[in-house]
């Protein structure tokens, strides 16, 4: 299993953030990446808490780091047109020397989205416009002209030049809808992601990707299947219980949402949870993390748990 780490760019400054970078950098970790938001979630109806937009602070990520490959868990598909999310693809993979990986996901938010005059169709046509931008973004990455007319979009001889410096630019589906997200995932991802899940529920929806790859004809070994998973760990008992009273901080109202995809206990026990994570199909753990930042459950994290799963 290989790790990654995830932090929304809410409630905290760009220097924090750059610490959690370089951190992720220099102690072998594999991914860093940053979310879309514009308004914080920890609080969805406090639109005054901080929160820093997703592509400009994916490009501060890989300028700020040397070896990650660098992401965003993931870039709502109604935010940007198809195009524009391509070349802001493309220039940050030039700009951290072909890093880049791509997440699109069909978006959650409604309260922020109307808050700044975003558009937000039922679920329906999220979808919809969620299979056409993987569909032009994996055209446009050829550097090849590319007229697509779609219901939604629409391109003319649009050409997205330069290429990505990588030959073939990574892109990420995130979400767990089994009739038709997961099927959008088997046709068009590379990797797909789901926050949060139990392991039980995260091996169903495995599961699930794979009869649709089935029916589209996909390989499954083709896409890399990757869990979000928060972090509350403590070198004893006593320590475990302050971090469970943190969570509240961090996760607000979402708290008890996101409570069966959290990494609780002592490293020994962060350790079992991984391996039912491993059986259930994940090939990495990403930490979903929040400020305030657990620093010391952190620097535990990685100097009791990862060694444990060295290739």
């Amino acid at each position: 299993m290989r790790f990654g780490i995830h932090a929304g760019p809410q409630d905290t400054t760009i220097d924090e953030l750059r610490r959690l970078w370089r951190f992720a950098d220099e102690r072998g970790y594999e991914w860093c990446s940053v979310w879309d938001h514009i308004v914080s979630v920890s609080d969805i109806t406090n639109f005054r808490k901080p929160s820093f937009e997703g592509v400009a602070t994916m490009a501060a990520l890989a300028s700020e780091t040397r070896r990650v490959r660098v992401g965003c868990l993931v870039f709502c598909a109604l935010f940007r047109p198809p195009g524009v999310l391509a070349k802001a693809a493309v220039t940050i993979d030039h700009l951290s020397g072909g890093r880049c990986e791509l997440g699109i996901g069909a978006g959650w938010n409604e309260l922020e989205a109307k808050a700044f005059g975003v558009d937000f169709p039922p679920i329906k046509e999220r979808l919809d416009r969620l299979e056409e931008t993987a569909h032009i973004l994996r055209a446009l990455f050829s550097g090849e002209p590319v007229t697509f007319e779609g219901k939604h979009y629409t391109l003319r001889d649009a050409i997205c030049d330069p290429k990505p410096v990588q030959p073939h630019l990574r892109l990420w589906i995130g979400g767990q809808g089994e009739r038709r997200l997961l099927r959008i995932v088997a046709r068009h991802a590379d990797a797909w992601n789901s926050p949060f899940l139990s392991p039980e529920l995260y091996a169903q929806r495995n599961r699930t990707l794979d009869e649709w790859c089935d029916k589209e004809r996909r390989d499954p070994a083709s896409i890399l299947r990757t869990a979000n998973l928060g972090l509350a760990i403590g070198a004893d008992a006593a320590a475990v219980r302050r971090q469970e009273e943190d969570l509240q901080l961090r996760f607000g109202p979402m708290t008890d949402l996101v409570r069966p995809g959290i990494l609780t206990g002592t490293p020994a026990q962060v350790i079992e949870r991984l391996r039912e994570y491993e059986a259930a199909g994940a090939a990495w753990t990403i930490l979903a993390l929040r400020a305030p930042f657990d620093w010391d459950g952190l620097e535990l994290f990685t100097r009791e748990v990862m060694p444990q799963f060295a290739e």
